[in-house]
């Protein structure tokens, strides 16, 4: 079983009365199960959002790799970067520091980063 936090939620009384209506025409157990299904369907309703975010901002676990081409394509695309990875960060060899400046905004590495030693020279004012 995955691990969870206790989270509190405080409801006026309107709404949490409708709550135990629905568990007590049993549409939910309890009021924890209305609540987790709650969270779960707005969830879903905004995976596409979370995951554009999550898309946005690369966050990473494990190994990322950025190709030259790829960056790049951040540039013609008019976004930049905020790249977070826990692991490690790798850079092609043919990635210069000019790419560097014009596709990444932020950085945070925690791990090992691998590159060119222009490009780790580029990236140090990006912490």
């Amino acid at each position: 079983m995955a691990e969870t936090e206790k989270v509190t939620v405080n409801l006026n009384v309107v709404d949490l009365g409708k709550i135990d209506l629905l568990v007590e025409q049993g549409f939910y157990s309890n009021r924890t199960d209305f609540i987790k299904n709650a969270i779960r369907n707005n969830l879903s309703e905004h995976a596409d959002v979370v995951d554009q975010i999550i898309a946005d901002k690369a966050l990473a676990i494990g190994v990322a790799y950025y190709t030259r081409g790829e960056l790049e394509n951040v540039v013609k695309s008019g976004k930049v970067l905020d790249i977070k990875v826990i692991g490690m960060l790798v850079f092609e060899d043919t990635v210069d520091a000019e790419l560097i400046r014009k596709s990444i905004r932020t950085l945070k590495v925690l791990g090992v980063l691998r590159a060119t030693t222009e490009v780790r020279k580029a990236l140090e004012g990006l912490k």
